[in-house]
């Protein structure tokens, strides 16, 4: 029961991301490949469904998002979608990782501009990782990490 990576997206373009565990799959996935299917796939789920994602379930991992719609002040018409999103085990609860993307996404935007979220490229948002670290706690651990780390 554990969260194998975390990021957060903008659009198509990713701001952050953070592996805790290797998925085990053997494939490397560039960040900013997966932020544009997770771009596509809320795109798709918005326009066709008129809903945004919420978990989409794979055979050994789960894929958990909250997402956000922001814009620039002076561009209120380009709503881009501010997306956290995780990459977790089957058998952890989807509901608990969502209040954490909720809480991880509105730290993110208490902590940043919106222009700096729009202009900034990745290496600005590095020190949030010690933010999202403390949010999940043992969350980010697996179940015998943290027996190991009581013993």
């Amino acid at each position: 029961m554990a969260i194998l990576e975390i990021g957060i997206n903008l659009g198509t373009r990713n701001l952050l991301n953070r592996k805790y565990y290797d998925s085990n799959t053997g494939v490397g996935l560039d960040p900013q490949l997966r932020a544009g299917f997770l771009s596509a796939l809320e795109s798709f789920t918005s326009e066709v469904f008129g809903d945004d994602i919420n978990v989409v379930s794979l055979a050994s991992f789960k894929l958990v998002c909250y997402c956000e719609l922001i814009s620039l002040p002076s561009d209120e018409e380009d709503k881009q979608p501010l997306l956290s999103y995780a990459i977790i085990e089957k058998e952890t609860e989807t509901d608990i990782v969502k209040k954490h993307l909720y809480k991880i996404n509105s730290h993110f935007l208490n902590r940043y501009s919106l222009n700096d979220i729009f202009s900034k490229k990745e290496k600005f948002f590095r020190n949030f990782e010690t933010r999202i670290d403390e949010i999940l706690g043992d969350l980010k651990l697996k179940t015998e990490d943290r027996f190991r780390s009581i013993f």
